[in-house]
């Protein structure tokens, strides 16, 4: 009986398509290969150039695009013309049922260090991004938008929440991100749509790396023990759990919030971060 019903179920996702952005690396290769794992097709969104084959650190890991229904695109969901052709590349193969929207960028530095082009910058990517993928997902299903009782995820950061000293800019754009969701999920409501938010902490993905090259150049283990034992002069807590959370972690979240198992769950942001944002 459970083979039938896995078997139905995958005969279902076969005539639908989820689309997951920053799908190159890190969290967005994650939910990529946990979609694919349950049997969904895919429409893997990121930049031209974007190193699909074994990431942006090139680890020689397979590209997620050469599995079964996943068709690779690529674009910038920053630019509103990109995103609507994002869209109907998607409706292409299906009905939209799904989106998963992980892309974004970090830099860190102090308020009085930024300039206005720099922030301005995190939040054309981070907030801006979200939104323009948002309005084309809330449009009605004819127009391209997600079907009725379909789901979209937003991955932020657990410093939408908790200020950390040089986020200024991120966690500024993440936070408006987080808020675009969940006014979304009550917009969308009606038509049995539901909308969540997944904060991650400390992940180790490469930009997590380039967070520690500033501190301990490729000493990447003194970055990880510096994380979980946290810094309080920093006033950042470390991870009660004492591990880093690998993109696994979160996708299995996402592919959750994305599938019927979730379907009394909507407008909640879930902290992936073992702890740290209590």
């Amino acid at each position: 009986s459970t083979r039938k019903e896995s078997s139905a179920a995958s005969d279902v996702y076969k005539r639908q398509t989820v689309i997951v952005t920053g799908a190159a690396g890190g969290i967005g290769r994650a939910v990529v290969e946990e979609l694919a794992a349950q049997g969904r097709p895919v429409l893997a969104a990121d930049l031209p150039g974007a190193h699909w084959d074994g990431g942006a650190e090139g680890d020689g890991s397979a590209d997620p695009a050469r599995r079964p229904g996943v068709r690779r695109w690529e674009g910038d969901i920053s630019r509103e013309e990109d995103v609507t052709a994002l869209f109907h590349a998607a409706a292409e193969t299906g009905p939209l049922t799904g989106l998963a929207h992980v892309a974004g960028i970090f830099t860190m530095n102090g308020l009085t260090e930024t300039s206005l082009e720099e922030f301005e910058r995190i939040h054309r990517v981070n907030a801006v991004g979200t939104f323009l993928m948002l309005r084309e997902a809330g449009r009605p299903a004819e127009q391209g938008g997600l079907s009725e009782g379909g789901a979209l995820v937003a991955v932020t950061s657990n410093a939408a929440r908790v200020p950390r000293q040089g986020m200024g800019s991120y966690g500024s754009s993440k936070a408006a991100a987080s808020q675009l969701v969940r006014i979304a999920g009550l917009e969308l409501a009606q038509r049995g749509v539901r909308a969540n938010v997944v904060c991650p902490g400390s992940t180790d993905t490469p930009m997590q790396h380039s967070m520690w090259e500033r501190g301990f150049g490729q000493d990447y283990d003194a970055g990880r023990r510096a994380v979980i034992e946290g810094d309080l002069g920093a006033h950042r807590l470390g991870i009660p759990l004492g591990r880093i959370a690998e993109p696994a972690d979160v996708a299995c979240v996402v592919g959750f919030l994305l599938s019927e198992r979730a379907r009394h769950v909507t407008l909640q942001e879930i902290y992936v971060d073992g702890g740290t944002s209590l």
